[in-house]
């Protein structure tokens, strides 16, 4: 069996979509012929971590931990027991606790302004690259006795694709950069006080590291497209996907017209026109307010909360928190609709969110809101699972609503029976093992 390096910060595993990526890959790549063997933290600051994820790593899987030196430590010891709060939520948005949406949400205090630039100008390309050096150099000598065939990285935190670029430089071993978000064009780089010489140095690293890498992934067609025009390394896309063995168990569905969200819920994605249809609905429809429930599984930024309540909808009201992925998969199993909003970003016209899948998965109607020409408006139209509504789209919006309901009400609410099966666990794990025998077995 051959053996790949896996450079991960997040591990064990945290409930993101995003980060279940290599958690699933791990989980499938010992059965398509690669041992991975993770490394990661010891000490990362992660707020939630999700014992189900971790419960599917393989035993084929090795996992190495060493210390890691957090910014964040440092700050708090500096400013104060408790302190670091400010400079903790402030590194990517919604990555790291606190707000959902702290990078570009507004009202900022002065020392959440200060340790913005902080980050923005003195970590680059994050917080996470005091952990580089000692990794490169601890790296190198660990692999004298336990080698690999390949080296993965998988970012943000983009620090990690330094790790990859000088461990490949040093040993010659090929290298995957796998690009979980864009870089520079990530929706959040322009809100980070960057001064010109920081932004520089934020496009050059980018550069370096897409040059630098045996291969390139991407997880959306138009990130793809934007990375082939910055280097002439090939960028492949493997997109997130969905489990099939997450989606097996049986449940009954509750009596309810449940509308669903689930996973990181920010206030810049805050869809103010819904709130406003379902309560008009409300108003008229008895029989709908009694039944409507809305269900927020996952960490949700107070403002949509307040949004939801200043629309007369609190006691339709489910706030559940951040939960397990299993309690994810459940709820939106059991949603009458599934709402996936985009953040009112342009960058986002790129953007595939990793729950739009498992949204797929669940054969449950998707109302999505953001650019309606975007890569996720693609994907839901063209597998047939729901509509995606521009922001401002109120009168189409009340008919999707009432259509649904109408469905409900008769037990007709069809499930999206198109074919999904690109988009499963396993074979995207198949793309990868592929795509990791090609540049092991062709390294040129």
């Amino acid at each position: 069996m051959k053996r790949v390096l896996i450079i991960t910060y997040y591990w064990p595993p945290s409930g993101g979509s995003g980060v279940q990526r290599w958690v699933k890959f791990a989980k499938y790549l010992p059965k398509e012929g690669w041992q991975p063997v993770i490394y990661t933290p010891e000490n990362p600051e992660l707020t939630t971590v999700d014992k189900t994820l971790a419960e599917e790593i393989p035993p084929e899987a090795e996992i190495v931990k060493r210390h890691i030196l957090e910014p964040y430590g440092i700050y708090r010891k500096l400013m104060g027991k408790g302190s670091s709060t400010d400079l903790k939520t402030l590194t990517a948005a919604g990555s790291d606790g606190g707000e959902v949406n702290p990078v570009n949400g507004g009202g900022k205090s002065w020392k959440q302004r200060l340790s913005l630039f902080i980050r923005g100008n003195c970590f680059i390309p994050d917080p996470r690259i005091l952990w580089v050096k000692p990794s490169v150099r601890f790296l190198k000598e660990y692999l004298k006795g336990h080698p690999v065939d390949a080296i993965v990285t998988t970012g943000p935190p983009q620090s990690m694709h330094l790790i990859g670029l000088e461990l490949s430089r040093a040993t010659g071993l090929p290298w995957l950069a796998d690009f979980r978000d864009p870089w520079t064009k990530m929706f959040y780089f322009k809100h980070l006080s960057l001064r010109e010489k920081a932004e520089k140095k934020h496009h050059e690293l980018e550069k370096e590291v897409l040059d630098g890498a045996t291969r390139v992934i991407a997880v959306s067609p138009m990130v793809q497209k934007d990375f082939q025009k910055m280097t002439s390394t090939p960028v492949e896309i493997i997109t997130n996907g969905f489990d099939e063995a997450d989606f097996n168990r049986h449940f009954d569905l509750d009596e309810n017209f449940n509308i669903t969200h689930t996973g990181l819920f920010a206030s810049d994605g805050n869809p103010g026109n819904l709130w406003k249809v379902l309560a008009a609905k409300c108003e008229t429809d008895k029989e709908f307010r009694r039944s409507l429930r809305i269900r927020l599984v996952g960490k949700t930024d107070k403002e949509i909360v307040e949004s939801i309540e200043a629309a007369g909808l609190g006691q339709n009201l489910k706030d559940f928190g951040y939960q397990s992925h299993e309690v994810a998969v459940r709820e939106q199993r059991n949603a009458s609709v599934l709402i996936l909003p985009l953040r009112k970003e342009p960058e986002y016209e790129a953007v595939l969110p990793g729950k739009l899948f498992e949204y797929l998965a669940s054969r449950r109607p998707i109302l999505g809101i953001g650019q309606t020409e975007g890569a996720m408006a693609k994907v839901v139209r063209d597998t047939g699972s729901g509509i995606v509504f521009d922001w401002d789209e109120e009168k189409k919006l009340r008919a999707y609503i009432d259509l649904c309901w109408d469905e409900f009400k008769n037990d007709e609410l069809k499930d999206n029976c198109s074919d999904i099966s690109m988009y499963s666990r396993r074979k995207l794990t198949k793309r990868l093992a592929a795509l990791l025998n090609e540049i092991t077995d062709n390294p040129n």
